[in-house]
């Protein structure tokens, strides 16, 4: 799970058309703002198929083609308009069938048994998926492989990308909101991990393992901060890290995130974190955390106050995007202003990307960065792993505090509340760095 986003800075382009190819409504959620995906464009299923094990004699027969393609739509409830057909020498077919929901056409490939397919149509009417299964078995075909994408109104799926050449779909329940905020595209929709937030199509947090990122992400450097009376928090829209954190003992936090819409969507539509009352509450200041909308690079460059704990909850780095913005956030230079305003004592924690081998660039940087700012305060960088594999943190304390897991263990045993998935055991081990990271600053 990514964090919740926030933007680096203010002038960053507001998000267009998302890549689903849902449009999405930007404006602040409110009872007369629309909360789903509205368009002018017809909402439909675009159905992109591969048959094969075909005969090749049939794949060269334009006529029974023809009548194949045509009783196959019939059948799966589409209005057949008129079909054009085009035979090619030496071989091969192509069909186009204009419907009246939209079109459908297929290009065949005698000499290698198979056909290429799509079906749009839009509207409810006709089943494009139905009518690729009917065609694969009037032709007979020996395998089927087919896509389907949705067109236009609220989307079905999201595709988030995950690393080089290498995504992840989620299939969509019920969209509780779907809209472009001035900084990025958010949703909030049902998956299989339950409620789900994304920003720009990546996953930030679900409702079945928020609590395993969140306590994470909170109570270790909680444990390690030599007082916990102050905290600040930059990002993390949803909330919980800030709730978190009045729970492990602080009487005042901070939270500056840049994104005021994204904030309010989450309160409204999360089902953990603020509530539309406690985050009206923490924009007036009643109460312990005070929330100020604002960038949160620049509000800790221009600040004077110190913080028992900072933590700063964003999505990974960019690497492979040395221009992108969000990487201000990151570098060192902004590691060591945060690191500057921590109290004598004080913890810094970053959510620091993946420990898995094949996406750890992020880890790996970070980890060498911290090891920079802290050892020359001759303290140190501590590793925070987590039950999930996806995630990691790091914290940077000025100070070295020994034995970082049994300090942790001993101040957690006294700590006014406990988290639900982390002990006392869990924290010793899970504060010990991989030997990857380690061999990178021995």
């Amino acid at each position: 799970m990514s964090p919740s986003f926030t933007a680096p800075i203010t002038d960053r382009h507001p998000a267009q058309v998302a890549g689903d190819g849902s449009s999405l409504v930007a404006g602040l959620p409110g009872p007369d703002a629309p909360t789903l995906s509205t368009s002018s464009h017809p909402v439909g299923r675009h159905v992109l198929a591969e048959l094969g094990g075909i005969d090749p004699g049939l794949l060269d027969d334009a006529a029974r083609l023809r009548e194949i393609l045509g009783r196959s739509l019939t059948e799966a409830g589409a209005q057949v308009r008129q079909i054009v057909v085009e035979a090619f020498e030496p071989q091969g077919v192509t069909v186009v069938a204009v419907l009246a929901e939209s079109h459908a056409s297929i290009h065949t490939w005698p000499e290698l048994g198979g056909m290429h397919v799509d079906v749009f149509t839009c509207g409810d009417d006709a089943d494009p998926v139905a009518a690729v299964r009917l065609l694969a078995e009037g032709v007979g075909a020996g395998d089927t492989a087919l896509q389907v994408v949705s067109r236009g109104g609220v989307p079905r799926t999201v595709t988030e990308p995950i690393s080089e050449g290498l995504t992840r779909r989620w299939d969509l329940g019920t969209v509780h909101h779907s809209s472009a905020t001035p900084f990025q595209r958010v949703m909030v929709a049902d998956t299989a991990h339950g409620v789900t937030l994304f920003c720009d199509d990546e996953r930030q947090s679900t409702e079945h393992t928020q609590l395993t990122y969140h306590e994470a992400l909170v109570w270790p450097g909680a444990m390690l901060a030599r007082n916990l009376d102050r905290v600040l928090i930059v990002g993390s829209s949803e909330g919980v890290a800030s709730e978190m954190a009045v729970a492990a003992g602080a009487s005042h936090v901070d939270h500056v995130d840049i994104d005021t819409d994204c904030v309010r969507i989450c309160a409204e539509h999360l089902p953990y974190g603020y509530t539309p009352e406690t985050l009206a509450a923490a924009e007036r200041g009643d109460g312990p955390i005070r929330l100020t909308y604002a960038d949160g690079r620049q509000f800790v460059l221009d600040s004077t106050e110190h913080w028992d704990l900072i933590i700063v909850d964003l999505p990974d780095e960019r690497p492979d995007e040395p221009d992108a913005q969000i990487n201000l956030l990151y570098a060192e230079d902004f590691v060591r202003a945060c690191a500057d305003r921590l109290t004598d004592g004080g913890v810094l924690v970053f959510q620091a990307g993946s420990p898995a081998v094949w996406r750890d660039a992020t880890l790996r940087s970070a980890w060498t960065r911290f090891d920079s700012v802290f050892g020359a305060t001759g303290g140190r960088g501590v590793y925070i792993g987590c039950e999930e594999h996806e995630w990691a943190f790091l914290a940077g304390v000025r100070s070295d505090p020994g034995d970082p897991g049994e300090v942790t263990a001993a101040r957690l045993a006294q700590a006014p509340s406990r988290p639900e998935t982390i002990d006392e055991t869990s924290l010793r081990h899970r504060l010990v760095a991989p030997l990857s990271l380690r061999r990178l600053t021995e």
